[in-house]
């Protein structure tokens, strides 16, 4: 890791940066209204009483160059606990600096030294650049698993059915 290049753990200070990363990653993605979450969730759920997820923050000579933000899971297969990345983040003023590789090398060493059994993450289809990365890295890809989500409308219809 080169000097210019800082990881660390995201604090109370930083909400305003991690929500304009997340601003970010949803322009990056092709989603920029998707993302409406505020300052003030990011303080609730992720530095209140009990924290729903943790954030590191890349900094490049000082600036906000990326983040990582993550919670663990729990495999019932394993038995253990896990590392689930929610969303990973470089600028793209930032990119091609090992800023992105730095931040999954420090994920995986927090799940090592947590002595969590996994390490997850999802990855749009069309995202090849990012796929053909992670597998570099040893990440296996696995195609026959499909992601189910219900929000919204569906979801408060759903939990009516209970």
């Amino acid at each position: 890791m080169t000097s210019d290049l800082r990881l660390r753990p995201a604090t109370r200070e930083d909400a305003a940066t991690i929500v304009d990363l997340i601003r970010g990653l949803a322009l990056y993605e092709r989603d920029p209204d998707a993302a409406v979450v505020t300052e003030a969730d990011v303080l609730r759920d992720g530095f209140g009483e009990r924290p729903l997820f943790e954030v590191v923050i890349a900094e490049w000579k000082g600036e906000a160059a990326g983040f990582a933000l993550f919670f663990h899971n729990w495999s019932t297969w394993q038995g253990r606990a896990g590392l689930y990345l929610e969303d990973l983040f470089v600028r793209e003023s930032h990119r091609g600096r090992g800023i992105g590789k730095a931040l999954l090398v420090h994920l995986a060493r927090i799940a090592v030294e947590r002595g969590w059994g996994r390490f997850v993450w999802q990855v749009l289809d069309w995202n090849r650049p990012a796929i053909d990365f992670y597998e570099a890295l040893g990440a296996r890809h696995m195609k026959e698993w499909q992601t189910m989500r219900v929000e919204g409308d569906a979801l408060r219809k759903l939990a009516g059915l209970a």
